[in-house]
């Protein structure tokens, strides 16, 4: 059975739909209330690329920032449930 109420929730606690960043963690400026300022900048959503590697990339600079390896190992697995990639990339 599927949610579709998962969208609703990000909106409504203001989370990015792409990374699913809290609004009340994301230092930058956002342009759109749905994206965080990593996600979307100028206008436009800036990573290129599958989910798995968006996973990857966000892992890699949790780590970077201090973030523990297991904190940021299931923070990148959440990913999988943001709106943004669903249908996107169905194979892990």
């Amino acid at each position: 059975m599927q949610h579709n109420n998962t969208k609703k929730e990000c909106k409504k606690t203001n989370m990015c739909q792409m990374c699913l960043m809290p609004e009340e963690k994301d230092t930058g400026v956002r342009e759109r209330a749905d994206f965080c300022s990593y996600c979307f900048k100028h206008g436009k959503i800036l990573f290129k690329g599958t989910r798995k590697e968006f996973q990857t990339m966000v892992y890699k600079q949790m780590r970077t920032d201090g973030v523990s390896w297991i904190m940021a190992h299931v923070y990148a697995w959440m990913i999988r449930f943001a709106p943004y990639w669903r249908g996107k990339q169905t194979i892990d």
